[in-house]
């Protein structure tokens, strides 16, 4: 981990120098130092995870059948092509077929997908296909709404638009009732206090 750092520090450095600005500066001495911590740490920490070490034994057996939903989890990823973030919210439903997941797992399950370089549409299958091999549930859906900086900041510059994928599979895939019922729960705004 040392000898990446250092390596990320000297690159960094590097474009900082490129782009015209001298890293010796105030301001920016210990900027490759926060950025080189930053990527391995939090922004790219995603690389160094495993679903399995995530989920660290939190399925339960359980004869629960009915849909579960795990809406508005936020999330901050960074774009491939640009290395520009984008950000959102992921909405996961699952209909389970013996096994329950820890209610955290999910959130934790999304966030190393996240934190890595990604497209949305790539993100939103990973998260989907992790899930179905890690529970073997009936059927699982995932939507993904997301910002992207490349496209606020630079190239077309409209700060509102919003890129929404999804990805269905088994019961929501084959049953519309099913996948209408996943949708209305997602659309469904819940305030506890009025």
């Amino acid at each position: 981990m040392d000898e990446k750092k250092k390596q990320i520090e000297n690159h960094i450095r590097e474009i900082l120098k490129l782009i015209g600005e001298d890293p010796e500066r105030e301001g920016l001495v210990d900027t490759p130092h926060r950025v080189a911590k930053m990527y391995l740490n939090e922004i790219f920490q995603g690389y160094s995870q495993d679903p399995i070490k995530i989920l660290n034994n939190a399925v339960f057996h359980s004869d629960y059948e009915e849909m579960v939903v795990v809406k508005d989890i936020d999330f901050y990823s960074m774009c491939e092509h640009h290395l520009i973030p984008f950000f959102g919210v992921v909405h996961v439903g699952y209909i389970p077929d013996g096994k329950l997941i820890g209610l955290s797992k999910i959130p934790r399950i999304v966030d190393m997908f996240a934190r890595r370089l990604q497209i949305q549409e790539q993100m939103t299958v990973q998260i989907a296909k992790t899930l179905e091999e890690l529970l073997e549930p009936k059927g699982v859906a995932v939507v993904v709404e997301g910002i992207h900086l490349c496209s606020v900041m630079r190239g077309v510059k409209k700060p509102r638009n919003k890129m929404i994928t999804s990805e269905v599979r088994g019961a929501f895939r084959k049953n519309q009732k099913t996948r209408e019922e996943f949708f209305s729960h997602i659309d469904r705004r819940f305030n506890l206090i009025d």
